[in-house]
C-alpha cells in the first residue's frame, strides 16, 4: 500500500492535499473582515453606545463623553477639530492591539490575508523566510505588554456588567434587576476572560518560566488552570470576538428602540 505525501509542490498554492484546505482561510478572511468593518463603523458613530445602565464594550472605559459613564466629562478641548469625536477612538487601540498581536490571530490572518502560507503543506509565494525577528513583524512581541492592559480591561468590563444589574425606578431611585442586556454583558465578560486568561503569554507568566513545578505547587495549579483555557484558546478567540460585536449591536439597537430590553427580574 502506497501513501501520498502532503509535501507542497512548487508554485503558489500548489499542494498534494486533497481536502478543502482553502475553506478555513476563506472563512477566517470573511469573519475577521466583517468584524473589522463593523467595529470601525461603530467606533466612529460616537452615539447610541449606551442604554440605561448598559455601556457598549467598544466604548468602555468611556474616558470622555456625554453619557453618565464618562470618567472625565465631555469631549476634551484638545481633540482635533477636523476629526469627529468618538469615545471609542480613545480606547479601542488597546483591545485591538492585544488581538492583532495574539499568537492565534497571527497564524489566522497570516494564512487568510497574506497567504503566508495559505495552509499547512501548501506552497506560498515568498521564497525566503524572514520570521518575526525584524521590522515590522518584530513589533508583534509587544503582545506580552498588551496582555497587562487587556487584564485591566477585564476589571472595567466586569464593573460594567455589575452596573447592568441596577436600573432606575419610576421614583428615580436605583433598583436591582436582571434583564436580557444584563446577561449579554455577563457573557461578554466570561468569553473575554476565557480568551485573555488563556493567552499564551499569560500561561508563561503564571508558570511557564518555572523549571521545577514540585517546588511551587500553587503556581502549578494556576498553570494547569490556564492550560485548560489555553487548549480552547482558538474557540474563546472567536466566541469573544463575536460576542463583543453582538454586545455593541444589542446596546445600539436597544438605544435606537429597535429592540426591547426585556426584564427577567
Amino acid at each position: 500500500m502506497t501513501s501520498v505525501s502532503a509535501a507542497p509542490r512548487s508554485g503558489f498554492g500548489k499542494t498534494q492535499r486533497r481536502d478543502k484546505w482553502w475553506l478555513k482561510p476563506v472563512m477566517v478572511f470573511f469573519g475577521l473582515s466583517m468584524f473589522v468593518v463593523y467595529s470601525t463603523w461603530a467606533a466612529f458613530q460616537g452615539d447610541h453606545y449606551t442604554h440605561g445602565p448598559y455601556l457598549s464594550p467598544f466604548y468602555s472605559p468611556e474616558l470622555f463623553g456625554d453619557s453618565p459613564h464618562a470618567w472625565f466629562g465631555p469631549q476634551p478641548g484638545w481633540w482635533p477639530s477636523w476629526m469627529p469625536f468618538s469615545p471609542a477612538l480613545l480606547i479601542l487601540w488597546a483591545p485591538g492591539g492585544f488581538r492583532f498581536t495574539c499568537y492565534y490571530y497571527r497564524g489566522a490572518y497570516y494564512k487568510s490575508f497574506w497567504a503566508d502560507p495559505p495552509a499547512c503543506a501548501v506552497s506560498e509565494g515568498r521564497k525566503k523566510y524572514l520570521g518575526e525577528n525584524s521590522l515590522p513583524l518584530i513589533l508583534q512581541n509587544v503582545h506580552r505588554y498588551f496582555l497587562y492592559i487587556a487584564i485591566a480591561f477585564l476589571f472595567v468590563l466586569s464593573y460594567d456588567a455589575y452596573l447592568g444589574f441596577w436600573f432606575t425606578a419610576a421614583d428615580g431611585t436605583e433598583e436591582f434587576g436582571i434583564a436580557i442586556g444584563t446577561l449579554v454583558l455577563i457573557v461578554n465578560v466570561i468569553f473575554l476572560s476565557g480568551y485573555t486568561l488563556g493567552c499564551h503569554s499569560f500561561r508563561h507568566l503564571v508558570g511557564g518560566i518555572l523549571n521545577v513545578f514540585s517546588k511551587n505547587p500553587l503556581r502549578k495549579k494556576c498553570f494547569d488552570c490556564v492550560t485548560c483555557l489555553n487548549v480552547k484558546h482558538q474557540l474563546f478567540a472567536w466566541l469573544s470576538l463575536f460576542w463583543v460585536g453582538f454586545t455593541d449591536v444589542y446596546v445600539r439597537l436597544c438605544s435606537h428602540g429597535v429592540w426591547t430590553d426585556l426584564r427577567i427580574l
